[in-house]
């Protein structure tokens, strides 16, 4: 039997996820495997859900699916719970399964570029992508951290999810963002422009993390790099999420999915899709 797994989102056709989890199966040879993107709003969801057959094995969520799937689900991990968001679900013995992968893929992709203990830490954004990174700070040793959102009433979830987390955080307005860079870390998780009217006060930051990863580098991430500090793009975070998320479907031990390969598959992705531009 065919064995199946898929990202779901509206909008989709931008997601570099069936090339990362496309690469995996190849480099893993696991020729029985395909992975689809599937356009799909909160409203579809529980239909969806309901259609999937016993070759399914697991779904990758973005938004706005993070938070809608949580009532669907029969079962979700620790982590996942405090977050608030599941981007991972495992399907299996007839059964879902969910989990958040975004916090390892953000901790690893920190790692990668040398990061491991900052003394703090300022977030942009107050969705279910800046809950992930809330976790993630707190992996890494950080007990609060400061949001920056517009809108103060946008954030109450992902405060609740501090509060879950145990952590301590501070909401601010963007009038208020000069004051708030004295830390070791930025980490924007806002869509792509939304923070190119702040690169000038943010290149000042020793490490900045950009969930962007196209297109790249964001005005942002230059400013920061033009300064002499560090870029982390999303695009590193998305592939090792991609990664364990291919281990908890297929069932793989970690560290068995080759991430240089599935780093090469979404650069080759990312070229083809610039030249088509070009």
């Amino acid at each position: 039997m065919e064995r199946r797994a898929a990202v779901l989102g509206s909008p989709i056709s931008h997601s570099l996820s069936p090339a990362l989890h496309r690469g995996a199966y190849a480099a893993l040879g696991l020729t029985g495997w395909r992975y689809d993107a599937i356009a799909c709003d909160e409203a579809g969801l529980p239909g969806l859900l309901a259609g999937l057959g016993p070759e399914w094995a697991g779904l990758s969520l973005t938004m706005p699916l993070k938070r809608a799937v949580l009532p669907l689900l029969d079962t979700v991990a620790d982590l996942a719970v405090e977050v608030g968001g599941v981007n991972t679900v495992v399907l299996r013995d007839g059964a879902r399964h969910g989990e958040n992968t975004d916090v390892h893929g953000i901790v690893a992709a920190l790692a990668e570029s040398g990061v491991r203990a900052p003394r703090g830490a300022t977030i942009l954004g107050g969705g279910a992508t800046a809950a992930s990174a809330l976790a993630a700070l707190r992996e890494l040793g950080l007990p609060e951290a400061t949001l920056v959102v517009r809108d103060r009433t946008g954030a109450r979830e992902t405060e609740e999810a501090a509060e879950r987390l145990g952590m301590r955080v501070t909401v601010e307005t963007f009038d208020k963002l000069d004051a708030l860079l004295d830390v070791d870390l930025a980490v924007s998780t806002l869509p792509p422009g939304a923070a190119d009217p702040y690169a000038a006060s943010l290149a000042a930051v020793p490490t900045l993390f950009d969930v962007v990863y196209a297109p790249w580098p964001t005005p942002v991430a230059r400013a920061v790099a033009g300064a002499g500090g560090t870029v982390v793009s999303g695009f590193t975070m998305l592939v090792h999420q991609a990664v364990r998320q291919v281990e908890l479907y297929t069932g793989l031990r970690r560290g068995a999915v080759p991430v240089d390969l599935v780093k090469a598959a979404g650069e080759a992705e990312i070229a083809r899709r610039s030249a088509r531009t070009d």
